[in-house]
């Protein structure tokens, strides 16, 4: 196949120029394009992993190119290891969130177009290698999703769009700074990411230092870490349901991505001096806080949004640990977390659809009225409780495995927060599924095809991870060990600079 990481990218943009340009009242064909548009994606991304040589840490089909080379800026395309999971990921995500959408009945064509916008925007973060190009995808994902929640989503719709915007142009401004630092500093000018990974020796440590603290800030946002987590539920109750799915699925997967791919292979000295605090402290903070505050919710859907903080600290620790099991458990949490969120926030758009609230003291039955939907709903739970068998277990005792070595008192908090995980979801699910059924439920149907069709391929890919990790580790392992391995030997000549 000639140019995958471009037909991947770009795929959806065609798609959205195919639904702006369809007449009006062809809201189903609308909705098959964009369909069509993702399912290339996956059929690419698919060809991209059986296609992928797991043996090297290389970059592997890439696509170089001029286009503006009088400021040394290339179209520079390429996967390693870390990104094609990710990108594997995003269109598995993006193909099922199309078919969640076909609730939507207002503005179909706006919201599809919107939607594949935000899907090339995404795919293209993950594959570029330039970072002023990586840049732009991470700006082109901005507008789009500031829309579709300020556009599509609920009451406070306009509240959360702004304040996810605002969030997140501020961590692209100390990108967009940390981006111009680097270029301007280094033994070269360039924004190729390999080339400025391979010149890292060139930065002094201060400048490590600050551009490490910004890209950190801005990346950071995005995972969202604390205390820049505030955005998210906010975002995640008002936003539709794929919406949210796309969100939790792939969105904050790009905040750990940035970290690994520009702080870790750039700033690598900077990388290991900072690993403890702003990685491993801040990251255990995320998971008893998060798993905390989901415990006090009384909206369904926020719930599942503090527990996606939670989770995400998990993916946080793992990277702090510069371990080959924390790393790998980091990267592997990362697309577990995207699987199971995205079935989880796919169950509450379920409900909600059919109820119009999501008051969790507002259910009560529900498996008696839905036994398939609360079966599919208590497997998803387990799954985010980390039941041996299903794919978090695994991410989450690889990072538990690699962190205990270097930070063991993080590490014993981080397991210890599984007992509060097992709480809440536990005690959700017996309020909403189980006890008499609340006669106002009584003629609720069970899951169409068309949910379980979002549904049951998540559930798969949950079950098979679950099982057998090494379909996605052995993607992994090798460039995670080359990155480790840059950041732990550009340590020793920092700590020998700096010794008496």
């Amino acid at each position: 196949m000639s140019h995958p990481l471009t037909l991947i990218t770009f795929i959806p943009l065609i798609g959205m120029v195919l639904i702006l340009a369809c007449p009006r009242g062809q809201e189903k064909f609308i909705r098959w394009i964009a369909a069509a548009a993702t399912l290339a994606q996956v059929l690419i991304a698919g060809w991209l992993y059986a296609k992928f040589d797991t043996a090297t840490a290389a970059i592997q089909f890439t696509e170089h190119c001029a286009w503006i080379p009088a400021y040394h800026i290339f179209y520079f395309l390429g996967v390693d290891g870390i990104s094609i999971s990710m990108v594997l990921l995003t269109a598995i995500i993006c193909f099922i969130s199309v078919f969640a959408s076909f609730s939507i009945e207002r503005g179909e064509r706006g919201y599809y177009a919107l939607l594949l916008l935000l899907d090339t925007g995404m795919m293209g973060v993950f594959v570029a290698l330039d970072f002023f190009l990586f840049y732009i995808f991470w700006e082109v994902m901005l507008l789009p999703m500031y829309f579709l929640i300020g556009i599509w989503g609920g009451p406070r719709r306009e509240y959360a769009a702004i304040k996810f915007f605002l969030y997140t142009l501020l961590g692209s401004v100390l990108i967009l700074l940390a981006m111009l630092g680097l270029y301007y500093y280094g033994a070269t000018p360039t924004f190729d990411m390999i080339e400025l990974a391979a010149n890292s020796g060139s930065y002094s440590m201060t400048f490590q230092r600050v551009a490490w603290i910004a890209l950190f800030i801005g990346f950071a946002i995005k995972i969202p870490a604390f205390p820049f987590h505030t955005w998210l539920p906010d975002a995640h109750v008002e936003a539709p349901t794929a919406i949210s799915v796309i969100l939790a699925g792939v969105l904050l997967k790009m905040g750990t991505y940035g970290i690994l791919r520009i702080n870790f292979s750039i700033l690598p000295a900077a990388s290991h001096e900072f690993a403890f605090w702003a990685l491993g402290a801040i990251g255990t903070i995320n998971i008893v806080y998060g798993a905390l505050c989901a415990m006090a919710q009384s909206d369904y859907k926020k719930l599942i949004a503090y527990s996606s903080v939670s989770h995400m600290g998990y993916v946080m620790l793992g990277m702090a640990a510069l371990t080959t099991a924390g790393l790998n458990g980091a990267v592997l949490q990362m697309f577990n977390h995207g699987t199971i969120t995205a079935m989880l926030f796919l169950l509450v758009g379920v409900i909600y659809d059919r109820t119009h609230h999501r008051e969790i003291a507002g259910f009560g039955g529900l498996a008696s009225q839905m036994p398939m939907y609360a079966a599919l709903t208590g497997f998803a739970f387990f799954a985010a409780m980390g039941l041996p068998g299903l794919s978090a277990f695994i991410s989450e005792v690889l990072v538990l495995i690699g962190a205990w070595q270097p930070y063991p008192v993080l590490t014993v908090l981080g397991a210890g927060t599984a007992i509060l995980t097992a709480g809440y979801m536990l005690w959700t699910f017996q309020r909403i599924y189980l006890g008499p059924l609340n006669e106002k439920y009584k003629t609720l149907g069970d899951l169409t095809l068309r949910e379980a069709f979002t549904l049951v391929p998540l559930a798969i890919i949950v079950l098979i991870l679950g099982v057998y990790p090494h379909a996605i580790l052995d993607l992994l392992g090798v460039s995670l060990n080359h990155v480790n391995q840059v950041v732990l030997m550009a340590h020793a000549p920092a700590a020998a600079a700096g010794a008496p």
